[in-house]
C-alpha cells in the first residue's frame, strides 16, 4: 500500500478520477466520505503536479452532501458567519477554534452516549429520557455561547450581530429543541 506516514494517498487525474494507491482502485467521492466515516487517514494530491489538494476535495464532499441529502449540516447563519471571517484578521483564529469546538463536541457525544447507556441499564427507558434530551439542549446552548463569546474576544470592534443572525441564530436552536423533542417522543413510544 502506497501511504505517506500513515496516510494513503488518492491521485486525482486531469479527468477528474481518483486512484488510491492504497487499493490500487479507482474512487468516487463517495468511497473518500466513508473513508472519512471510518477514520481512515488520507492525502490527495494532483497526479500530475504532487500538489496536496486534500482540503479542496474534503471541501467538495461536504458541498455533495449538503447539496444531496436534504439533511443539511450547516445552518445558514453559521455559514454567513464563517463567509464573513474570509479576509478578516479573525481568519486565522477560526480554523482552530473550530477544530477544538469539533473536537470538544466529539468527547461530549461519547460522554452523552456512556451516560445514556448507563442510565438505560440501571431504570427503565421512560424515566431517563427527559434528562439526556435536556443534557443535549444545555451544551448546545454553552457550545453558542462559547463561540460567540470567543469571536467577540478576538475581535472587541465587531459590531453586534444584526437582528435577523440573531433571530435565525434561535431559529437554528429552536429547530434543534424541536429535533430532540421528537426523538424523545419516538423514544417513547418504543
Amino acid at each position: 500500500m502506497a501511504k505517506t506516514e500513515g496516510q494513503i494517498v488518492i491521485k486525482k487525474y486531469a479527468n477528474r478520477r481518483l486512484y488510491n494507491t492504497g487499493t490500487s482502485t479507482y474512487v468516487t467521492l463517495d468511497d473518500l466520505a466513508e473513508m472519512v466515516k471510518k477514520g481512515e487517514e488520507f492525502i490527495v494530491q494532483d497526479a500530475k503536479s504532487g500538489e496536496d489538494i486534500t482540503h479542496s476535495v474534503l471541501t467538495q464532499i461536504i458541498f455533495e452532501q449538503e447539496s444531496k441529502t436534504g439533511n443539511t449540516l450547516l445552518p445558514i447563519s453559521f455559514l454567513r458567519q464563517l463567509i464573513g471571517y474570509y479576509g478578516d484578521q479573525m481568519q486565522m483564529v477560526v480554523p482552530s477554534f473550530l477544530e477544538h469546538s469539533m473536537r470538544a463536541f466529539t468527547e461530549q457525544q461519547t460522554q452523552m452516549r456512556e451516560q445514556i447507556n448507563r442510565a438505560f441499564g440501571e431504570t427503565p427507558l421512560g424515566k431517563n429520557l427527559q434528562l439526556p434530551m435536556q443534557m443535549v439542549e444545555e451544551q448546545v446552548r454553552r457550545n453558542t455561547e462559547m463561540f460567540q463569546q470567543a469571536m467577540q474576544m478576538f475581535s472587541p470592534f465587531m459590531k453586534p450581530a444584526a437582528k435577523e443572525s440573531r433571530k435565525a441564530e434561535a431559529k437554528d436552536i429552536d429547530e434543534l429543541k424541536e429535533q430532540l423533542r421528537a426523538m424523545q417522543n419516538k423514544l417513547d413510544s418504543l
